[in-house]
């Protein structure tokens, strides 16, 4: 008896639109949507400040995915992103003596989003020189630009306390019945769920196409209409605001920031995770920060051997595997989908 061959032909122009197809999309969108639920409830003090680190890094992946994987400009400087909006909801939330209307410090629902348009004013100057660099020339700037930021917040002790740190507030939901780490795993789940849902509409909408079609040949893409300094420059702010959400999310896990946790091996620890994930997808950068934010603790032990292992991570997914473990699990859905044929 034939067996009928499973396809993904799609009849209408709304069925390439839909983000969730099918009943198993569903079942799986909901099984996700449960688990994120209840992970906070009964998961250890460990496995949930793991989740708000992970959910971090999410963001974070996320963020340089749409600079890096979509329009194809290379930052190793992004530690530096989450280093402005770290201390933008560090500094917020204190208060700002000098200025009344800040005197008492702000809540997180208005630092956040606050940590993230400052970042995305930085990431806006530092996409300016994209215009004119490329390559090499434009990853050494945007390194120069990490390096500059973590100078300024060591010596510039009044704002960021130098290598003492800064203490950050600790944000809650008000809700007096889950203690305060249940409630910031809400937080941090959540947050990057949207974040992530944003991007994949993101990607999908005619800003993606532009930032595509810069990332294939900028040359071509300005001769089809698009606007080079308008996208280049908005892909540098939306990576940034991706980072510096991530970076006062990270902030608050550690309640204590200081300059030495953003520097260029975070910035490169960053770029693993889109490496290792899967380059250009969404998907893959949530895998890549996850699977990268979970290696470390096994390797608490030997923390001398994290950037020899990032390094061969690196090498290794280039070497064998270039889509990253998203690429492999499409070619193992592929095969599922028509075997035995």
């Amino acid at each position: 008896m034939r067996k009928r061959m499973r396809t993904d032909l799609r009849l209408r122009y709304d069925e390439d639109l839909a983000l969730v197809r099918g009943t198993a999309g569903w079942l799986a969108v909901l099984g996700l949507a449960a688990a994120l639920l209840l992970f906070p409830l009964y998961a250890p003090g460990y496995l949930l400040f793991t989740a708000v680190l992970a959910a971090t890094h999410v963001i974070v992946a996320v963020g340089l995915t749409l600079l890096t994987g979509y329009t194809g400009q290379i930052s190793l400087g992004h530690a530096a992103f989450v280093a402005i909006g770290a201390y933008t909801t560090g500094v917020l939330g204190r208060g700002v003596p000098a200025l009344p209307g800040l005197a008492g410090g702000l809540p997180w629902w208005v630092t956040w989003p606050l940590a993230g348009l400052v970042a995305a004013g930085f990431g806006a100057l530092v996409g300016l020189p994209a215009l004119r660099l490329t390559g090499p020339y434009l990853t050494i700037a945007t390194l120069g630009f990490g390096i500059a930021v973590n100078q300024v917040l060591t010596n510039w002790e009044a704002l960021s306390g130098g290598r003492m740190g800064l203490p950050i507030p600790r944000a809650t939901l008000g809700l007096g019945g889950l203690s305060p780490d249940r409630q910031l795993a809400y937080l941090a789940l959540g947050t990057a769920a949207l974040l992530v849902w944003v991007a994949v509409n993101l990607a999908r909408s005619h800003v993606g196409r532009a930032f595509v079609a810069i990332r294939d040949s900028d040359i071509a893409a300005e001769v089809m209409g698009v606007h080079l300094t308008r996208y280049k420059t908005l892909a540098f702010a939306l990576s940034a605001f991706y980072a510096g959400v991530g970076g006062a999310l990270f902030a608050q896990a550690l309640r204590h920031i200081e300059p030495q946790m953003f520097t260029l091996f975070e910035s490169i620890y960053y770029f693993a995770m889109v490496v290792v994930g899967g380059l250009a997808t969404i998907p893959g950068a949530v895998i890549g920060a996850v699977v990268l934010t979970l290696v470390p603790q096994w390797l608490t032990a030997a923390r001398e051997w994290q950037p020899v292992v990032y390094g061969a991570a690196i090498i290794l997914m280039m070497a064998v595997e270039p889509q990253g473990l998203y690429g492999r699990w499409l070619r193992i859905r592929a095969y599922l989908k028509t075997w035995p044929l």
